[in-house]
C-alpha cells in the first residue's frame, strides 16, 4: 500500500510502498482509509516543532474516516464494511491521570496515532478496537473525517460552558478551527459573534457560511477600543499567536473568559496584569485534545450536517495521496484552509 512517511532524523517526508498491516491481536481492527486530513500538528511535526517518534519512519495523519476491512477474533461490536472514525489519542490507562478520568495528561507510554504510532496518511491503518467509533448512517465518511477536530472543540466547549445565548463572543483566527468554532456557535443559536482575521481569503470563506457574524481585521478591532462597551464575554483564540492573545485579552468584559485553543510555540509568552485578573475576575482556559469527547463529536456532526460541514464552504480541498507535496504547499501558503486526502 502507499503511505506518506516522515523521517525525523532527516526532517523530510516521502511517499513509499509498505505492506498492509496484519491483524496480530484479538482486539485489532484493520481499517481501509477513506478520508484523511492534514492537521496543523502535522505541519509542526514536519517543521520539527512537535514531538514524534524518531527511531524509525512514521506514517503521519490522525484525522480520518474509513471502512472496517478486517477485525480480530475478540471484536464483537464492529464488522467488515462498517463506516468508522478513530480517536487517535491512546493513553496508558494506568497512571494517576488516566485513572482519574484525565487521560489528556497521561504520563505513561504515548501511542497516539500519527505521532508515536503509524497514522492514516496511508491506504490502511491498524488500531485497537477501543479507539474506533462507528459512524451513524446519517453521517458521511467525508463529514466523519472532521470528527477529531470537532472532538477537541467539543472538549473546549465543555470547558468554557455555560455560554449564555446573547453573550458577546470573539473568535481570533479564521483558519479551519476558527471557522469550525464559528459554525458551532451559529448552530447553537449564538448571533453576537465577531471573528478577527487578517487574511482576506479566510474572511471570504467564512462569509460563504452565511452566519451573519461580524468579520474584522485586527486593526479594525483595535479601532473599536475607543468604544468602552465594545467588550466580549467569551473569547476563543484559534491563532496560537501570543501577540494576538494579548490583544484579545484587553477586550475581555468583566467576568469574561478566554479559551486558548490554538497551539502556540513552546517558548511563546503573553503578558497579563494579575490586578486585572483579580479586579475583573477574568478566566483563562487551556484546551488539550479530546478526553472522552468523541461521542459528543459524533453528535455535533449529526446536528451540524451539510449546512456547516460542506467542504467547499469550509475551504477544504481534496487531494490524492500522491499529490501530498502540492497539498502541503497550498496549505502553508494559505490558499486553502485544510487539505484532505481521499482514498
Amino acid at each position: 500500500m502507499k503511505a506518506v512517511k516522515f523521517i525525523a532524523k532527516e526532517q523530510r517526508i516521502e511517499l513509499v510502498e509498505v505492506p498492509i498491516p496484519e491483524i496480530k491481536q484479538s482486539y485489532d481492527v484493520l481499517i481501509k482509509v477513506a478520508y484523511s486530513g492534514i492537521c496543523g500538528t502535522d505541519l509542526h511535526i514536519i517543521e520539527g516543532n512537535f514531538p514524534c517518534v524518531d527511531s524509525e519512519p512514521l506514517t503521519l495523519g490522525h484525522e480520518f474516516s474509513g471502512n472496517v476491512f478486517e477485525v480480530g477474533t475478540g471484536v464483537t461490536n464492529l464488522k467488515k464494511g462498517d463506516n468508522v472514525v478513530v480517536d487517535p489519542n491512546n493513553s496508558c490507562k494506568c497512571c494517576k491521570f488516566c485513572q482519574s478520568g484525565r487521560p489528556q495528561f497521561c504520563t505513561g507510554t504515548n501511542e497516539n496515532l500519527g505521532t508515536f504510532r503509524n497514522g492514516a496518511f496511508a491506504e490502511y491503518i491498524l488500531v485497537p478496537v477501543h479507539m474506533v467509533h462507528k459512524l451513524p448512517d446519517i453521517i458521511t465518511l467525508q463529514q466523519g473525517a472532521l470528527a477529531e477536530p470537532l472532538s477537541c472543540i467539543s472538549h473546549g466547549w465543555d470547558i468554557i460552558s455555560p455560554v449564555s445565548v446573547g453573550s458577546r463572543v470573539l473568535i481570533v483566527g479564521a483558519g479551519i478551527i476558527g471557522i469550525l468554532w464559528a459554525s458551532l456557535f451559529h448552530s447553537q443559536r449564538h448571533r453576537h459573534v465577531t471573528v478577527c482575521e487578517p487574511n482576506e481569503a479566510r474572511r471570504a470563506i467564512l462569509e460563504n457560511l452565511n452566519t451573519g457574524f461580524t468579520l474584522l481585521k485586527p486593526e479594525e478591532l483595535e479601532s473599536k477600543r475607543k468604544d468602552q462597551h465594545y467588550l466580549f464575554d467569551v473569547i476563543i483564540d484559534c491563532s496560537g499567536y501570543a501577540q494576538a492573545i494579548e490583544h484579545a485579552i484587553s477586550f475581555l468584559q468583566r467576568g469574561g473568559k478566554i479559551c486558548c485553543f490554538g497551539v502556540a510555540p513552546p517558548d511563546a509568552t503573553i503578558r497579563v496584569k494579575p490586578f486585572d485578573i483579580f479586579m475583573n475576575e477574568l478566566k483563562i482556559y487551556g484546551v488539550k485534545v479530546n478526553p472522552f469527547s468523541f461521542p459528543k463529536a459524533l453528535g455535533l456532526l449529526e446536528s451540524m450536517g451539510d449546512r456547516y460541514l460542506n467542504y467547499d464552504c469550509l475551504g477544504i480541498k481534496i487531494f490524492e495521496l500522491k499529490d501530498y507535496k502540492v497539498a502541503l504547499d497550498q496549505l502553508k501558503k494559505g490558499i486553502i484552509l485544510k487539505a484532505m486526502f481521499k482514498f
